[in-house]
């Protein structure tokens, strides 16, 4: 007897005592496990299979031990591009041990033995959760108060006061007027030159006199 079980996106082929290994569960050592994903179950010949899970089988097991499974190398590269990438990577798995496999009246009474062993949660507790969640809505804005109408003041009885008359604007101040500027004296005019008085002729007869 064997069965086909759906975990972690996978699929494996398992029969009791099997052990495998398959995507880490949140589960710790030497606790049980229960595989409610059964896709196909072969008994003696009779083949069952789901669509997509076969009704009323289960499969039980136990957790040996959480891992890291081998380094595997991550290298990229394009080249004339001078880009090079190179990383490792270790894949978490689990260990586990194929205890039972149940079909039938055992698997739906396995089923309901598990239901029960776990504490049904209120409704009360998941609203809350739920509210608690969602965000807070917005208050609606309050509406304002219509403005209260206001009192009509008493007509005043007594005559309205004579208005004043305006005050009449003082004349403006007489603009200073500007001291005329001073005209330019005219350059004096240069004085003739006297005319050169002629030499005095000599007289020859002087000189024939003294001879």
């Amino acid at each position: 007897m064997f069965v086909v079980i759906k975990t972690g996106g996978k699929q494996y082929r398992a029969k009791e005592g099997d052990v495998l290994e398959i995507e880490k569960l949140q589960v710790e050592q030497g606790k049980k496990v229960t595989f409610d994903e059964i896709l196909l179950v072969e008994d003696n010949g009779k083949v069952m299979i789901g669509q997509p899970h076969v009704a009323d089988a289960v499969v039980t097991a136990v957790v040996l031990e959480n891992f890291k499974d081998d380094k595997i190398i991550v290298f990229k590269k394009k080249r004339r591009k001078q880009y090079k990438r190179k990383t490792g990577h270790r894949q978490q798995l689990t260990r586990i041990k194929i205890e039972k496999i149940l079909a039938g009246k055992e698997a739906a009474e396995a089923k309901k033995a598990a239901e029960k062993k776990e504490p049904a949660v209120k409704k009360e507790t998941v609203e809350k959760k739920a509210v608690e969640k969602a965000p807070a809505a917005k208050a609606a804005p309050a509406k304002k108060a219509a403005p209260a109408a206001k009192k009509e003041a008493p007509a005043k009885t007594e005559a309205p006061a004579e208005k004043k008359a305006p005050a009449k604007k003082a004349a403006p101040k007489p603009k200073p007027k500007a001291a005329p500027k001073p005209k330019p004296k005219a350059a004096p005019k240069p004085k003739p030159k006297a005319a050169a008085k002629p030499a005095a002729k000599t007289t020859k007869k002087a000189s024939e006199v003294k001879e």
